[in-house]
């Protein structure tokens, strides 16, 4: 995996030094994604070794953690992930440690997959961030607002989504796709470029809320192929 790079060509994405600055830093003047950048000691593929075979997404606790047999090495990634967890919880939030072997996918033959492996923005109906660090494994990636388009906006994929509706290009149909989540996915430009968030870098991104100052941040989850490491993902 190349080393990570914040775009520095892209104003949206802004760096800070420490958890205090990332809790503190509003959203405002179009900056929707703020990243505490970490180089991280410790033996995450260990821990994620030691937690061994589990479900799509196995949710880790702090016992769990505590209770596994590492090295000194691994004892020092585990103390960061549940040093990470308490900072989190000190400011309100309640951060789950995953470790994914894979994610469901959209087996749906509707022409928008709704799956984390499509570019997408959360959203809620207040105000409310998305944190996220990956530890190990593949790690999430963001597309610049400028270079994506919502897949409800490409004509032939809306075309395809009314047919499916049954109905009229209206209020209800707007409605329908907000239901399902449909127009909160996006597509990538031609010669669009995504970038990394990084392994070990500790994230706060925008959300779609009512009344949002900025544009919400578009991610994705990388994708999962046979034979990769589980990916170690802290999210709240």
């Amino acid at each position: 995996m190349p080393p990570f790079t914040l775009p520095t060509d892209y104003p949206r994405t802004q760096r800070v030094n420490n958890f205090q600055e990332l809790v503190t830093t509003p959203f405002a003047q179009g900056v929707n994604a703020l990243c505490w950048e970490r180089t991280l000691s410790g033996d995450f593929g260990e821990v994620v070794e030691r937690l061994g075979p589990g479900e799509a997404i196995t949710a880790i606790d702090d016992a769990r953690l505590l209770a596994l047999e590492v090295s000194a090495a691994g004892r020092v990634a585990v103390a960061r992930l549940l040093d990470d967890r308490q900072l989190l919880r000190s400011h309100s939030l309640d951060p789950a440690l995953n470790c994914i072997h894979g994610y469901p996918r959209d087996e749906t033959r509707e022409p928008v997959a709704t799956d984390v492996f499509s570019f997408h923005a959360d959203s809620a109906t207040v105000e409310t961030d998305t944190w996220l660090c990956t530890y190990f494994g593949p790690c999430s990636e963001g597309l610049r607002n400028d270079e994506a388009r919502r897949r409800v906006d490409v004509p032939a994929t809306r075309a395809e989504l009314l047919k499916s509706f049954g109905g009229e290009d209206d209020e209800a149909f707007r409605t329908w796709l907000s239901e399902y989540c449909y127009d909160l996915h996006y597509e990538p430009l031609p010669a669009a470029r995504p970038f990394a968030f990084g392994l070990g870098n500790l994230w706060r991104i925008a959300v779609a809320w009512p009344g949002s100052p900025v544009p919400p941040c578009i991610h994705r989850a990388p994708e999962t192929r046979p034979g990769q490491p589980p990916r170690l993902l802290l999210i709240s």
